[in-house]
C-alpha cells in the first residue's frame, strides 16, 4: 500500500528488457548511435513536429534546469505558479542554471495558473529599467503539483498572454502522459500547437527506470541546448541506456497505457475516500494524484497497517483528537492495482 510517490514503482519490464538488449556489443558513445536516431525520430512523429530537436537526460530537474537556462537570460524572470515543481523541489536549479534567474510567482486554484494574475505579474515586471529582473518566459505545470490538468484550450491561453510580451513558453511535463490521455487530446494540441516552446517530457515517473527528454520546437534552440547539457554535466557517454529506455516506453504507446492506468487507480482511490465519513477531497482528481483529507483516526489505522503516503502539508501531527481530518497526498502509478487499493481503503472506515 505505497502512494508516496509514482518515484517508488519500479521500472516497467519493457524498460528493463530494452536495457538488457542494450547491453551487448559496441555502439558510438554521447548519442551518435542508432537508438537515440530512432528516439528522436519517433517522438517527431508523436508531437507531429518533423523539425524538432529531441535531447534526453536523466532527471526532470535537469530537464526542467536545462529549458529554462535556454529561454531566458539571467536577467529574465521565470513566471510559474508558486507551487510548480521548479519553485519547490528543485533546489534553486533553475536559479542555477540561468545563472541568476528570478523565479515570479503566479498565484491560481490546484496549482494552475491564473491567466489574469500572470498577465497582471508579468506587467508589473521590468517597469524600472534597468533597475530591475526583466521579463524572461513562462512555465506550465502539466499535471500539476496539485494533480490538476490544463487543458490545450488553458494552454494556449496562458501561451497567448505570454506571446503578446513576446516571452517563450516552457511545459514541465513529468507527469505529461497523465495529462494528456485525462485530457483526451493529442500531443501536438497539448504543447506546440497551444504555444509551447520547449517541453520537458517526463518518462521516470511513468515506468521509466531513469530518463525525461526535452523537447525543442524551434530548432534554433538546439545547439544551446547542447552546448548546456555537456557543460552542465549531462551528456551521458553510454547514451544508449537512455534512448533504449525511451524506446521502450514509446513503442506501442506503452507510455499511455500505463499514464491511464494510474491515473484509472487515481479515479478508484478518489471515489473510495470520498466515500469514507468524514472525508473530502482537497484537489479534484484528474490525473493521478489524490489529495484528500480524512480523519486522523483513518489514518492511523491505515499508516499502522502499513501504507506509506504523505500528510500534506507535511506538519501534520497524527497525535490528537482522531475525528480531526488531516489532508493527505496518495499517488497512483503504473504499478499500482486495484487490490492494492482495496486494502487501503479497508483500514479506514
Amino acid at each position: 500500500m505505497n502512494f508516496a510517490s509514482d518515484n517508488t514503482a519500479g521500472a516497467h519490464p519493457d524498460v528493463i528488457a530494452a536495457l538488457g538488449a542494450a547491453n551487448h556489443g559496441h555502439v558510438p558513445s554521447y548519442g551518435a548511435d542508432l537508438l537515440s536516431d530512432g528516439v528522436q525520430t519517433r517522438i517527431r512523429e508523436i508531437f507531429e513536429a518533423p523539425e524538432a530537436r529531441v535531447y534526453l537526460v536523466a532527471t526532470g530537474t535537469a530537464a526542467n534546469a536545462l529549458s529554462c537556462a535556454v529561454l531566458t537570460q539571467p536577467w529574465g524572470a521565470i513566471f510559474c505558479h508558486r507551487n510548480a515543481h521548479i519553485e519547490e523541489d528543485e533546489c534553486g536549479a533553475p536559479e542555477f542554471y540561468t545563472n541568476g534567474s528570478k523565479l515570479v510567482l503566479v498565484d491560481g486554484a490546484d496549482a494552475k495558473m491564473d491567466p489574469t494574475a500572470l498577465e497582471r505579474a508579468i506587467s508589473h515586471t521590468g517597469r524600472g529599467g534597468i533597475h530591475n529582473v526583466q521579463r524572461g518566459m513562462v512555465s506550465i505545470t502539466n499535471a500539476t503539483e496539485a494533480g490538476a490538468i490544463y487543458a490545450p484550450a488553458e494552454v494556449a491561453a496562458l501561451s497567448e498572454i505570454a506571446k503578446r510580451f513576446h516571452l517563450p513558453v516552457h511545459m514541465d511535463g513529468a507527469r505529461f502522459a497523465n495529462a494528456l490521455v485525462a485530457a483526451g487530446c493529442t500531443p501536438a494540441e497539448m504543447t506546440w500547437k497551444a504555444g509551447v516552446d520547449v517541453l520537458s517530457f517526463g518518462g521516470t515517473k511513468n515506468g521509466c527506470m531513469g530518463v525525461e527528454a526535452v523537447v525543442i520546437f524551434d530548432p534554433k534552440r538546439a545547439w544551446e541546448f547542447e552546448l548546456r547539457r555537456k557543460r552542465g554535466g549531462h551528456l551521458f557517454s553510454k547514451h544508449r541506456f537512455l534512448a533504449a529506455q525511451m524506446q521502450a516506453y514509446l513503442t506501442d504507446d506503452l507510455w499511455l497505457d500505463l499514464a491511464r492506468h494510474a491515473n484509472e487507480m487515481a479515479a478508484k482511490l478518489s471515489a473510495g475516500l470520498q466515500a469514507i465519513p468524514g472525508a473530502k477531497l482537497v484537489h479534484p482528481t484528474q490525473a493521478n494524484a489524490v489529495f484528500a483529507a480524512f480523519p486522523r483516526g483513518a489514518h492511523k489505522r491505515a499508516q499502522g497497517a502499513g501504507a506509506y503516503y504523505y500528510l500534506w502539508p507535511f506538519d501534520q501531527s497524527l497525535e490528537g483528537d482522531e475525528s480531526v481530518a488531516l489532508a493527505a497526498r496518495l499517488v497512483c502509478s503504473w504499478a499500482t492495482t486495484p487490490e492494492e487499493i482495496d486494502e487501503f481503503l479497508s483500514h479506514l472506515g
